[in-house]
């Protein structure tokens, strides 16, 4: 194609939505007033936008916050009028709306961005408390709001009663809670890692488990990531239900 269809094939789309994709892996926000989004994930932005990086507060549930949030520790708060474009290593985007009866736990390392309403918080998993799983330290999001998390792929959501690979799950809904299960029969395997041994086991009912085809290694055990996958689409949280 030429320069002038590339350029027209290429431009951002108007849905009128305030989180909206302009492609599977990069998330578009029509920036009226805050939204909190992840360190370092900001690629671009028109408008008057301006960014302050949020830290986690002191004391013990303040390093737990500069822990699950990555990227040198802080959150970041975007405000002003504008759009503002986001995306996470390549990993796909998924945009969730929460009503205000909903809440979900998600992987400190998959979440992207979510509107001023959604209220959050960083709860440490005491049961499993120890191990290496991504899932030590999760963010407790509410709505009513948008939230936008990432995965690597295209997700599969699993209802309960389930096991997991801790470095797998991405998210879970809050009426249920990860329990550490160590299946010693597999340690036997070789050239696995500690997935397979160490395992989530969500054994409530009626609930959900969001995970992905990646074994993902969290920022605080090797400084990046990587993933693949297909196009995410905007859904109600109920929908998994």
């Amino acid at each position: 194609m030429n320069l002038d269809e590339f350029v027209d094939s290429h431009e951002p789309g108007e849905t009128g939505e305030t989180f909206e994709l302009e492609s599977s892996k990069m998330l578009d926000i029509a920036l009226d007033g805050n939204i909190m989004g992840k360190a370092g994930s900001m690629i671009g932005y028109t408008g008057d936008i301006a960014f302050e990086r949020k830290s986690a507060g002191g004391g013990l549930k303040g390093m737990l916050k500069k822990r699950v949030t990555g990227e040198g520790g802080v959150m970041m708060q975007a405000s002003g009028n504008g759009h503002l474009y986001l995306a996470d290593a390549g990993k796909e985007v998924q945009i969730l709306e929460l009503d205000a009866s909903d809440e979900i736990s998600v992987n400190g390392n998959d979440v992207l961005a979510f509107e001023d309403s959604v209220g959050w918080d960083i709860k440490m998993m005491s049961s499993i408390a120890g191990t290496s799983s991504g899932g030590l330290f999760n963010v407790h999001l509410s709505g009513p709001g948008h939230i936008a998390i990432t995965t690597h792929g295209k997700p599969l959501v699993v209802p309960t009663p389930v096991r997991t690979d801790p470095n797998a799950t991405v998210a879970w809904s809050a009426n249920v809670s990860p329990n550490a299960k160590h299946d010693l029969n597999i340690k036997s395997f070789i050239g696995r890692s500690s997935g397979e041994t160490f395992q989530l086991e969500f054994a409530g009912q009626d609930g959900f488990v969001i995970i992905q085809p990646y074994e993902e290694i969290t920022p605080t055990e090797s400084g990046e990531s990587s993933g693949d996958g297909s196009t995410g689409q905007g859904v109600s949280v109920s929908d998994f239900l």
